[in-house]
């Protein structure tokens, strides 16, 4: 179970910080770009942490797909960024695949 509330800091770090890159306006900016730089450190930590009880193709997929469909909502709510129908079907579809991952796989650490 730690595992997998270590995936969850990591996926929210990663969030943070790539959320965070925007309003670092190319690190030119000093305190999101050290958001960026803590957020992604804290990501990283935690993602390493997880490794040792969670395969790491199973880990990653869902760090990822997560942190896709969790920036993209916070690029709509926070930045206005529109997102169309086929970007949603899409964000659903990896929503979708990692529910089948966690539910279903016999190679995930429950």
């Amino acid at each position: 179970m730690k595992s997998w509330i270590f995936l969850g800091i990591a996926i929210v770090a990663e969030v943070v910080a790539t959320s965070g890159l925007k309003a670092s306006e190319g690190f030119t900016r000093l305190w999101p770009s050290l958001l960026v730089i803590a957020g992604y450190a804290i990501a990283f930590y935690f993602l390493s942490m997880t490794l040792k009880e969670i395969p790491v193709g199973l880990a990653y997929a869902i760090w990822a797909g997560l942190g896709i469909v969790l920036v993209a909502f916070i690029g709509w709510l926070v930045y206005g960024q529109t997102l169309d129908t086929a970007s949603v079907i899409g964000m659903a579809l990896i929503i979708s695949g990692v529910v089948v991952i966690n539910v279903f796989s016999r190679a995930t650490a429950h």
